[in-house]
């Protein structure tokens, strides 16, 4: 190759010198790449490709690229690299699936010098090796990886990960022969180029795709990896398996990651959208940047050091078609403006304050804390380095600890796991919710669920036989009047009075209105009470009942059930309003043996759910209007909201649930939103992964139910050939079998499959069953003594 005639320094670190500094290019640039020497820097784009000069106080154009009247596709580019051993080579990473070098030592205008077209689709990245001059490897869109000799016309490896598109390759740096290779599956494989058969190693890192990786360029083994779950990820790759050593959380999905030189612990990224600031972490104190630089006003799409050996100088390119040079003194420093003092609860009562260790140390008078005070150091930090310009900041943290047993969680891991939330009648699943909560002594709760059945249930279906005075029995009954017996029995027994003659019953005609109740009550004989707005309607009630009696779920008194069990007919709808109903004829016969009805202490009380929570008795309803579900709504969305404030999401996301439309529309999606992700993360935090996962089935806000839709990738291996395969479908491209294959019926299996882990084989759910009830080898004939478990 021709020598380009130009001025080149060797630089040591410290020979390096200038300023924060920017230019504005001609177009965005989608990635950047410096030279050996420190001193020129290559912008490459869609529609850029020039390399400009870095002086001390300015950026200067010194060459464009893109020449000709009309610029091919080649020259629209993905990525760059500059050559650190050659200092006049170039590769280009092409959108139109072109890999492309370039001589800067050629006289002519054009400074093309090889073109590969063998990639199909975009060219995503371009790595020359470290130490080998002649050795060039792109990764593309189609899943391919491909390894140059730029002496000759074409690839002399190509590398298939058998998976999806590659997003990143990188030389290691240390290890001649090995790679790295990210894809957008979110696996990361290494790779040896003297084998391109086969990956030597490969693990998930992320969830989502793998967009950047970089070795360290000092520690052999460790490699840092970026992804679309806003995570940095460091991974000790010296061990049998990937070791994941340090996790770093950002705000954005990670586009580019790049180690700082001469900084063990230090790496800069860059986010692929939203987030335009570009980040210096300290991986040892991953949950606040250790410098930002905040100079780009849209996203960042190239990040660089200026030298291998000097930590001072970051070159940025972004899509606001500016170029920078960052001084490092010159970065933002979050940790001066982060708070030292914090203050938080643990899940199970436990309170931990951090505050400077210097304010705490000063502070002798302190008094210790009654319960206990436990101080715990959490930051160290060694002696401060006067080449950083950061201020190191420690806190001191104290847990005061609380009485286990005054705050455990028991009753929400066990109301989690027996609440029924769909799948029976609403009024079944109120019952069996407000025995949950009664049984684990939570009376409020219980009483609750007994009030939204009571006022939600469809009085239309009501079921005659067995009928008692136990809730569980009669709450399908809405409770209209409030009223008490003895308040006013005595000013109305003359005036409703039922008298009997010869089989025949006389009764007055009693008006009823809302809120002024009017009951009948003898004293000579039992009461009969009727309704004003259709047939008379019979009440039976004791006289007196406990608040427990309110949670029984059967009668005391079993042998008597029967005496006050009305038959079908009687709840049925009449047509017509007769003056003078009789009364049923099994009650004319038994009233006398009656000790429930009869006599002066016959009283019946109805409250509404508004004015008590404590109810006498129940009772059918005096007469057929009812209040529609619609005028409790408020009162629901009152209590919804309360229950939410003291803490308790798990009975308002439940209730939620259960009332389904009776109630949502009544409640803002945001709030719906906010309660569903406050209970879900309660539940994983206690490790119900069952219950949490129906709880986002059956939520209805667009928010929760792509919870569980997001990030599940399935690998599957033939189990013919043991080799990974490809997402197009069931046969496998190698043995050309079909990997989902009943082992006893020997047909594809469509619906449920179940394999054995130990040998792969499976199929039929129900045909593995029954062939392993009489024998424990394989059914494929493998000699494996296979377990169903």
């Amino acid at each position: 190759m021709e020598k380009m005639s130009r001025v080149t320094t060797a630089l040591s670190s410290n020979a390096i010198s200038g300023r924060t500094m920017f230019c504005h290019l001609d177009a965005p640039a989608n990635a950047i790449s410096v030279c050996r020497d420190a001193m020129q820097v290559v912008v490459a784009g869609r529609n850029i490709f020039k390399i400009y000069g870095l002086e001390e106080e300015q950026f200067v154009e010194k060459l464009n690229l893109r020449v000709g009247r009309k610029p091919s596709l080649n020259f629209s580019c993905a990525d760059v690299m500059w050559h650190q051993m050659e200092e006049n080579l170039l590769a280009t990473a092409a959108t139109n699936g072109a890999v492309v070098t370039w001589n800067l030592g050629k006289p002519s205008r054009n400074k093309q010098d090889q073109l590969f077209t063998e990639h199909k689709r975009t060219v995503n990245k371009v790595c020359f090796h470290p130490t080998e001059v002649y050795m060039l490897l792109s990764g593309s869109q189609d899943g391919f990886m491909k390894c140059f000799d730029l002496r000759k016309k074409e690839s002399v490896s190509t590398f298939s990960g058998q998976s999806e598109s590659v997003r990143d390759v990188q030389f290691s740096m240390k290890d001649y022969f090995t790679f790295a290779a990210s894809f957008e599956n979110g696996n990361v494989q290494l790779w040896d180029i003297r084998r391109p058969d086969r990956y030597e190693r490969m693990f998930t890192a992320h969830t989502g795709p793998v967009f950047c990786c970089d070795w360290h360029p000092d520690d052999r083994g460790w490699l840092a990896t970026g992804g679309r779950d806003k995570m940095v990820k460091v991974w000790d790759m010296t061990t049998n398996r990937a070791k994941e050593i340090y996790c770093v959380q950002t705000i954005a999905s990670v586009a580019r990651v790049k180690w700082r030189p001469e900084r063990k612990f230090h790496l800069a990224t860059c986010s692929m959208m939203v987030d335009h600031n570009i980040y210096v972490w300290d991986i040892r104190r991953p949950f606040i940047p250790f410098a930002t630089f905040e100079e780009h006003k849209d996203v960042t799409t190239g990040i660089v050091w200026r030298h291998q050996h000097d930590p001072h100088f970051l070159l940025s390119g972004s899509k606001d078609s500016t170029l920078y040079q960052h001084m490092f003194k010159d970065a933002t420093r979050p940790v001066d403006k982060a708070n030292p003092e914090g203050l938080c609860f643990g899940l199970f009562g436990d309170l931990a304050f951090a505050a400077k260790e210097s304010l705490i140390s000063s502070d002798a008078n302190r008094k210790p804390y009654p319960g206990g005070d436990r101080r715990y150091p959490i930051f160290f930090f060694k002696k401060p380095d006067p080449t950083e310009q950061f201020a190191n900041v420690s806190s001191a943290l104290s847990v005061f600890e609380t009485d286990l047993d005054s705050n455990r969680m028991d009753w929400f891991v066990k109301t989690a796991q027996l609440y029924l939330l769909s799948g029976k009648p609403f009024a079944e699943l109120c019952d069996h919710n407000a025995k949950v909560a009664q049984e684990l002594k939570r009376p409020q709760v219980s009483t609750t669920w007994t009030m939204l059945r009571i006022m939600f249930s469809d009085p239309a279906n009501l079921t005659a036989p067995g009928l008692n005075h136990s809730l569980s029995k009669l709450g399908t009954l809405p409770l209209m009047n409030s009223f008490n017996m003895k308040e006013m029995g005595s000013g109305l027994g003359t005036e409703s009075r039922l008298e009997r003659s010869k089989g025949e019953s006389r009764q007055d005609n009693i008006h009823l209105e809302p809120g002024n109740s009017h009951i009948s009550n003898n004293n000579e004989e039992n009461e009969e009470t009727e309704g004003s707005e259709g047939q008379a309607e019979y009440m039976f009630g004791d006289a007196e009942l406990d608040d427990d009696d309110l949670y029984s779920m059967e009668h005391d008194n079993q042998t008597e059930e029967q005496e006050y069990t009305l038959p079908q007919e009687a709840f049925q709808l009449r047509h017509e309003i007769m003056d003078n109903p009789s009364a049923p004829e099994h009650l004319q016969q038994d009233k006398a043996d009656s000790p429930h009805v009869s006599g002066n202490e016959a009283e019946v009380t109805c409250l509404t759910p508004i004015e008590s929570f404590s109810l006498i008795s129940l009772s059918q309803p005096l007469y057929s209007p009812h209040l529609p579900a619609s005028f409790f709504c408020p009162i629901v969305r009152e209590m919804l909201s309360y229950y939410a404030e003291q803490g308790d999401v798990q009975m308002a996301v439940s209730v939620l649930i259960v009332l389904g439309e009776r109630i949502r529309k009544e409640i803002d999606d945001l709030t719906q939103e906010h309660w569903y992700m406050s209970y879900i993360d309660l539940l994983q935090r206690f490790e119900l992964w069952n219950v949490s996962n129906e709880v986002i089935k059956l939520s209805t806000c667009s928010a929760i139910t792509c919870l569980n839709q997001a990030s599940t990738t399935l690998h599957i291996n033939c189990s013919n050939c043991k080799r990974p395969m490809s997402n197009k479908g069931w046969i496998c491209d190698r043995c050309h079998q079909c990997a989902s294959v009943c082992a006893v019926c020997h047909h594809v299996v469509k619906g449920l499959f179940v394999w054995c882990q130990g040998c792969s084989h499976g199929g039929h759910l129900e045909h593995i069953m029954n062939w392993l009830k009489s024998s424990a080898h394989c059914p494929a004939g493998c000699g494996h003594l296979c377990e169903y478990t």
